[in-house]
């Protein structure tokens, strides 16, 4: 984030900030004085997570469509006329062991959770850089350190944005943008419902998440989103290509 900020306070735009983290991180940085661009697939979830803030300005979109990284992108500018920070907190899980994958269930987590970041990342890159330069955050997994039988491919691609992100860490270092990573662990979201399992599945996910997380306890959208502001913050100017986990200590323990 450029430390020159105008008075108004920073320009952040984040994905997938319907629910979960997104929602979180969004209401974090407008809660703190920025102007945030909420950006989700469906209106309702979007309106929510502007209640009551009047510095989030929602923006519905299908992040994997063509030519929407360029529409959205377009949508901060015409609106803030600048960008300072994004957030591409996006994702999709499947649950697909080997042996019974489909091209359907593939396709979807590889064009939200690894194109769509790229294409957006992309297109912002001519607005973060102007006015001294910007950051971009992206939230991977910690599972994406270890194995996940029965959901690889969710894994894979998380593992591949956390390798974008240290290159491009390098790559867009000159043009005064820096470039880290959050890795969640087990945080308490509605990702297994969105998923369509059953409660019992869902508590049995729960009760495996606790037993293998040091801390004894799942994390909250919260703590990811004050990390997430801690890495685009100004303090932070001389941090880039860090992937910092947020996982009660899973990946270690």
């Amino acid at each position: 984030m450029n430390t020159a900020q105008h008075t108004q306070g920073p320009v952040v735009l984040v994905t997938g900030a319907g629910s979960g983290i997104g929602r979180a991180t969004a209401r974090a940085f407008a809660a703190d004085g920025a102007r945030v661009l909420a950006v989700g697939r469906r209106e309702g979830p979007l309106a929510e997570t502007a209640e009551g803030l009047p510095g989030i300005r929602p923006y519905a979109a299908d992040i994997t469509a063509d030519g929407a990284p360029e529409r959205i992108v377009g949508a901060v500018l015409d609106t803030y006329g600048r960008l300072d920070v994004l957030v591409n907190n996006a994702g999709i899980v499947g649950g697909q062991t080997l042996g019974a994958l489909a091209p359907d269930g593939i396709r979807p987590q590889f064009d939200t959770n690894l194109f769509a970041p790229a294409l957006l990342t992309q297109a912002a890159l001519p607005a973060l850089e102007a006015d001294g330069g910007g950051a971009v955050v992206n939230v991977s997994t910690s599972v994406g350190q270890r194995a996940w039988p029965g959901n690889s491919l969710y894994a894979a691609t998380k593992t591949a944005l956390e390798l974008l992100t240290r290159s491009w860490a390098v790559e867009l270092a000159p043009r005064g943008i820096r470039v880290n990573a959050v890795a969640p662990g087990a945080i308490g979201t509605a990702i297994g419902e969105n998923r369509g399992l059953s409660e019992e599945e869902i508590e049995e996910i729960r009760a495996w998440q606790i037993a293998h997380t040091p801390m004894g306890r799942r994390g909250t959208p919260e703590e990811v989103a004050w990390a997430i502001r801690q890495l685009a913050a100004p303090e932070a100017s001389f941090v880039t290509g860090a992937v910092l986990p947020v996982d009660g200590g899973a990946v270690v323990g």
